[in-house]
């Protein structure tokens, strides 16, 4: 079946999440970005760690996602792209992903890509689980995202351990130590990690 599969049990107490919703498309959006706010609470993340902020339209959400982002744990990003006649569509789409992924690159926190890119007005409904004549149809993709914001700061917690204590399943303990890591992506400047 189609849809997030959780591995494991999120906790998401402590955690401070921004969320970052555009003002296109609304309807779909206030769904999307209430959805992921629920689960974030009901993952344990209070809502006084919760910041909501908004911006005109998804072009704007990476540089809105950058310039808001010291002080939070991980962000959601969400807006809704409908395909229209024109190239417009693909352009602000492909800029939208790519700007988050770099901020996401670049800060080293999670940066969940909560941007539906439907070819039709229902499409978009469908994925926001207000779809169909008794707009209640379909899944609300805002639930995944929070599910992704939290189990992404866990993941990035433990990226950082210096040693696991559970081991793996014969018992051997892991360990590492973080060393420098270069990462460079065509049309970007290197980021080096430390």
């Amino acid at each position: 079946m189609k849809g997030l599969t959780p591995t494991q049990t999120l906790n998401g107490r402590g955690l401070k999440v921004l969320v970052i919703h555009t003002r296109w498309n609304l309807e779909i959006v206030n769904s999307l970005t209430q959805a992921s706010v629920a689960k974030l609470t009901s993952l344990g993340v209070l809502e006084t760690d919760i910041a909501v902020r908004e911006v005109p339209g998804a072009f704007e959400l990476p540089f809105a996602a950058m310039k808001l982002l010291p002080g939070y744990d991980a962000v959601i990003a969400i807006g809704v792209l409908i395909k229209g006649d024109t190239m417009h569509f693909e352009y602000i789409s492909d800029s939208t992903c790519q700007g988050l992924m770099r901020v996401g690159l670049d800060a080293g926190i999670p940066v969940v890509l909560g941007v539906l890119t439907c070819l039709t007005e229902e499409q978009a409904c469908l994925r926001a689980g207000i779809g169909g004549a008794d707009k209640k149809s379909g899944h609300n993709h805002g639930e995944d995202w929070g599910s992704a914001a939290v189990e992404m700061t866990a993941h990035l917690a433990s990226f950082f351990k210096r040693g696991d204590a559970a081991g793996d399943a014969g018992g051997v303990s892991k360990a590492f130590t973080l060393e420098s890591v270069s990462v460079s992506i065509v049309g970007f400047e290197p980021l080096t990690c430390w």
